[in-house]
């Protein structure tokens, strides 16, 4: 049984937010797969919920004349892992949503919903980092955007405040034109499991295709909350394919602060970190144009 004292749909984002700035009680749910698993736990428990499930207006995916791609933020996972601008613009965010959790999650979860409830394991987190993604959100106080590297604050929490919706995750042209970019999940299980640890790596390359121009490497599961790797991207800036390759895993290590944890050891993020770096960033280097090392 749930113990939810209400349910309100709302009619569009403004009636949304009206709803949750008259009860500061009130819980925002879309698809509802982590949100209704709280309220069965008791974490959520007496929560009168106000859903954002219906509304058109912050669905689905579009290209903006400025080359920027908008992702609507009640989105399911499946339709981004299957829609022709992700899949020509950005297969890696396609790849790593398509790895939450099984089909039926991934046809009712939203990426608005994953990057929300804060938690560093989210599949799209890291690869959103990667992607210098920006969250706009609307509540109150008006639209605001906010960075994708200032969204969390620690862990489960992110900057978004009790009456603000997010409405778009929008990934600027600058981002992903000319970018190979790549997404590895580790788990104990191949589906219905969470990530031990997530690494998402997107790199541009010189002209002529032989060094790294620029990179982007982030973490879901290495700290606290998603991260990005600074240290590692400034290494690897200017270095030959082979240099690369042969010496990010060391760097990595420099970047990422994973925990001791039930589901797997430090030791063992650490020597994740060492390899899935090392893999995703060789994949990476393939979809930029680069040769195979």
């Amino acid at each position: 049984m749930y113990d939810i004292t209400g349910f309100y749909q709302a009619t569009s984002v403004d009636d949304a937010i009206a709803a949750l700035h008259a009860n500061a009680e009130a819980q925002l749910i879309s698809g509802g797969t982590d949100v209704l698993i709280q309220v069965r736990e008791g974490k959520l428990a007496g929560k009168s919920l106000v859903s954002i499930h219906e509304l058109k207006e912050i669905q689905g995916i579009s290209l903006h004349q400025n080359g920027d791609l908008r992702i609507g933020a009640t989105t399911a996972f499946t339709h981004i892992t299957r829609h022709p601008l992700v899949q020509a613009n950005l297969p890696a965010l396609g790849e790593a949503v398509d790895q939450v959790g099984g089909p039926q999650i991934r046809t009712v979860g939203t990426i608005g919903g994953n990057v929300c409830n804060g938690v560093t394991s989210a599949d799209s987190a890291s690869t959103l980092m990667a992607y210098d993604a920006i969250f706009r959100v609307k509540g109150i106080g008006g639209v605001r955007d906010i960075s994708v590297h200032d969204w969390y604050t620690g862990p489960g929490k992110t900057v978004r405040q009790h009456d603000e919706v997010l409405c778009h995750v929008i990934i600027p042209q600058k981002s992903y034109e000319n970018f190979g970019g790549f997404y590895i999940k580790f788990a104990m299980r191949n589906a219905m499991d969470i990530a031990t640890l997530g690494v998402s790596v997107n790199c541009k390359l010189t002209a002529d295709k032989t060094a790294i121009d620029t990179a982007r490497i982030a973490y879901g599961v290495a700290a606290a909350y998603p991260i990005r790797a600074p240290k590692t991207e400034a290494w690897l800036v200017g270095k030959s394919l082979a240099e690369a390759l042969s010496g990010v895993a060391e760097v990595a290590l420099t970047d990422v602060n994973p925990r001791n944890s039930w589901r797997a050891s430090r030791n063992l993020r650490l020597q994740l970190v060492e390899t899935l770096t090392q893999r995703a960033l060789h994949k990476a280097i393939l979809r930029a144009g680069g040769e195979n090392i």
